[in-house]
Parts: C-alpha cells; structure tokens; sequence
C-alpha cells in the first residue's frame, strides 16, 4: 500500500479527484491523441494503471491551483523511444524509485507528483507514481502534448533547472545528475545513459515550487485529456464522426484523409526518427501528405507545402474510430485522418519557440500559428 508522508499536507485531500475505470480508459484515448504520435503507447499505460487499481491503489488528481505555493512537486516521466516501451515489459516501480533517490539525495520530501508531458503513457506514469508514494498528480503538464527532448517543457523553458535528477531503469540501475551545464546538456546526458539502458526508462526531475507550477505548467491537462476521450467514447457509441467530435472539442481542424503509402521509421541515438507518406482518400483522392517524425509528429506537408508544424499539435488518427495510432503503431495501408490541434499559448512566446519551434528541431521552416476553429 501506498508509503505516508510524515509531514503537513500542501492541499485539502477534499479537492482531490480520484479516477475510476471509466475515467482511465477516456485517459488513455486522449492522451494518446494529445500525444501528437508519441509519448509512449497509452493502451500499455493503461493496463499498467488498472493492474493498480485492482491492488488498491488510489490514482489522484489535484486541481492545479489547489497546491500550496511552498509546496515540492516533482515532474517526471518516461525517456527513451516509444518502440522500446511496448517491447519490453516494465519492472513497474522505476518512477518511485527516482522519486526516493532523488529525496534521499537532496535531504527531502516531496508533495506532490507533476506530470512531464501529457501525450501518451506519459500521462499515466505520474499516477502510478503518486498511487505508489501516497501522493496526488497536480492538473497540468509541463507540454500540453508530447515532445521528444526534457528540455522543452514550460518549466524548463520559464527557467527551472532540471538538476538535480534521478534516472531508473528496469534493471535496478540508478543514475543521479547531480549539476548540468544547461537544460540542452542534462537532456544529452540523460539521452546518452538512456540509450546504454537499453533505450527507455524513468526520470524525476528536481522539485519545483507550487507557485511555479501554478504559473508554467499547462493547466488542466488531466482534465482535458480525460473530457476528450470521453467525447471520442459517446461519438462512437452514437455512431457519430469522432474526427468532427475532436475538432470540435479541441478546436481544431481536419487537414487530410489518406492511406499510408510508404513508412521509413528507423532508431538513433534513442530517438525513432523517420517519415510517413499518405495518399489521399475520400475529398483528398489524387493529393498526396507526408508527417516527420522524431518520436512526435512534427511536420505535416500537403502536396509539398507545409500546413502545420511544431508546436502545433499534428495528429494521425484513425480515420474510422478517432483513436491516435502512436507513431510506433504506423502500418502500411492503414486509413488515417490527419488533425491539427494549436498549442497552448505558453508554447508560442518567441522564449518558447526558440525550444520548441521548428529550428529546433533543425527544420527549415517557418512557423505560423494555427488558429482555432
């Protein structure tokens, strides 16, 4: 059962929301769309986080303003590619164990559990954590989507500094990063180690103040993903368009329809980079798409001109059940709709956009904001 802090409470245990089957399988559905392709598979999340459930544990979610300003709260999430997390099985408690070397570390205790990035099974690793160490998961991530690197967080980008950090891996290895010279730095280090762990595994960075959280984190990410999936849920129960209930929700726009004709996907240096084509289908028969990847979806090109790019959220969905198809799950063949979604506005300060815009990705391109519809 869940570990109990010795020490006052930095919210009213009253605020909290505590999440049922219902809740974890619209999670699942929408923090894989949130995922823009990446942030590991969200069915094997799930899973992982019902496994939980059923031994007892309590998964939590704290508004985000309900968290005391002197609060500790520590972000933390999967590294590694995305392929890696569905290949091989998870010891399970890698992110406690960050959380309790990184406390041990640092002479310690912590709050309360941020999430790192809302996309994906990244969504659910906070929970289990905080199950696990008796804590809640503040609603908001430091994304509002996936990203591939540690560095382009809102905390990151608004000035908190990741180190120190405690990375853990299924094999019982714990690795401390005790200073970086940089947030770029600390995400090479880290990639580095990943990549000599066998290419996935856990990392906490350190605490942050409630008041930051309160200010850069993306609020309400738990909330949303949650509302979206359970929006995707009634469309198909009602034999709606989940595509059109998606963009409606989330304000965004349906760019392409198309068949996957060609997938080059390929790993290095700990990322799954690579390109997918599309031909077009329905109203787009005759045209032609194409996404890059570096683990998310970063580019989308419609009969070669550029229509979205990062920060912006592009989304391959499936065409029939609105459900994202994660970017390790692309096959030949299969239908797709392609979604663009805008980002929040703390991801489009040029502060922001010097991390997460498309030249940081090394992209020759130039960003313009998606507007909602």
């Amino acid at each position: 059962m869940p570990d109990t802090a010795v020490k006052d409470l930095a919210y009213d245990p009253a605020d909290l929301w505590v999440l049922d089957h219902d809740d974890l399988r619209a999670l699942e559905i929408g923090a894989g769309i949130l995922g823009t392709g990446g942030g590991g598979n969200p069915y094997i999340g799930r899973l992982r986080a019902e496994q939980a459930m059923r031994e007892g544990f309590k998964l939590t979610v704290l508004p985000h303003q309900k968290i005391a300003d002197d609060a500790l709260c520590v972000s933390l999430g999967g590294i590694g590619a995305p392929v890696v997390g569905i290949e091989r099985i998870r010891e399970g408690r890698e992110g406690l164990r960050c959380v309790r070397v990184l406390e041990e570390h640092m002479g310690v205790r912590v709050d309360a559990i941020a999430c790192e990035e809302i996309g994906g099974s990244n969504s659910m690793e906070p929970l289990l954590v905080g199950a696990f160490a008796g804590l809640p998961v503040i609603d908001c991530d430091g994304m509002g989507r996936a990203f591939p690197e540690m560095q382009m967080t809102t905390y990151s980008i608004y000035g908190h500094r990741s180190t120190p950090s405690a990375m853990c891996d299924v094999h019982g290895n714990a690795v401390i990063f005790q200073h970086a010279a940089s947030e770029i730095w600390h995400e090479r280090m880290a990639r580095a180690t990943v990549v000599s762990q066998g290419g996935a595994s856990t990392l906490a960075s350190a605490p942050m103040r409630g008041a930051f959280v309160k200010q850069f984190g993306i609020p309400n990410s738990y909330t949303q993903a949650v509302n979206l999936g359970h929006a995707v849920i009634r469309a198909q129960k009602a034999h709606d368009d989940p595509i059109a209930e998606i963009c409606r929700v989330e304000k965004g726009r349906m760019l392409f329809t198309g068949k996957i004709s060609d997938l080059k996907r390929h790993l290095m240096g700990g990322f799954v980079r690579g390109e997918v084509q599309l031909s077009g289908i329905d109203r787009h028969n005759g045209e032609t798409g194409s996404v890059l990847i570096q683990n998310e979806n970063l580019v989308f090109h419609h009969d070669g001109q550029m229509e979205c790019c990062v920060p912006d959220l592009i989304l391959v969905l499936d065409v029939d059940t609105g459900e994202a198809i994660t970017t390790e799950m692309l096959r030949y063949g299969q239908r797709v709709a392609i979604v663009a979604l805008p980002c929040h506005d703390l991801l489009r300060s040029a502060q922001a956009l010097d991390v997460v815009g498309p030249a940081a990705f090394g992209l020759d391109v130039t960003y313009a904001p998606l507007k909602g519809v």
